[in-house]
């Protein structure tokens, strides 16, 4: 798992179990401390962790407006623990994170991800919705941006895509097969 996306990992968990166990933020850094050494022990920068952890705590305030604002029909409360959090780490690294460094599109994908892996089913299409409301009342910050490093990503995010659909094919392939046998 790449670095960033595995402190993202912890930093999401580490926001789950503090809003589950209270919203104290005297006891976020302890919290995140003890996730990291059971959930990604051995790293050694935890800079971005530290930073998701608590720019998405001093930010909660105008973020969970934002996400009662985008979600109507879902009032915070009854949005899951872990939908919530998702929603918050991902509307951090969306409105204020840095774009040079995950540009918005990459926050959003991140946080699909992270529903993927840790939500409901219904959490990646909930979070997408929510994410892509806010993003596009934005102005679709970098939507036209042809820099080089832009058009990397691109790249790269496109064979991800494609080596995924060539995986599933070959799954489907296989199930057929062994059906068929």
């Amino acid at each position: 798992m790449a670095n960033r996306h595995l402190q993202r990992s912890v930093a999401m968990q580490s926001l789950f179990e503090w809003d589950f166990q209270g919203r104290n933020d005297e006891h976020s850094r302890e919290i995140l401390k003890r996730n990291i050494a059971e959930f990604a022990p051995g790293l050694e920068d935890t800079i971005f962790a530290e930073h998701l952890m608590e720019g998405t705590l001093r930010e909660r305030g105008t973020i969970d407006k934002l996400i009662e604002k985008c979600a109507p029909e879902w009032p915070l409360e009854q949005v899951t623990v872990m939908d919530r959090n998702i929603l918050r780490l991902g509307i951090y690294e969306l409105m204020f994170g840095n774009y040079d460094e995950v540009p918005p599109k990459v926050a959003i994908n991140e946080a699909i991800e992270l529903a993927k892996t840790f939500g409901s089913d219904s959490s990646p299409r909930f979070v997408n919705g929510v994410l892509g409301t806010i993003y596009r009342e934005m102005g679709e910050p970098m939507k036209d941006d042809i820099s080089e490093n832009h058009k990397y990503n691109l790249e790269k995010q496109e064979k991800k895509t494609g080596e995924e659909k060539e995986k599933k094919v070959q799954k489907a392939v296989k199930k057929s097969t062994k059906k068929g046998a």
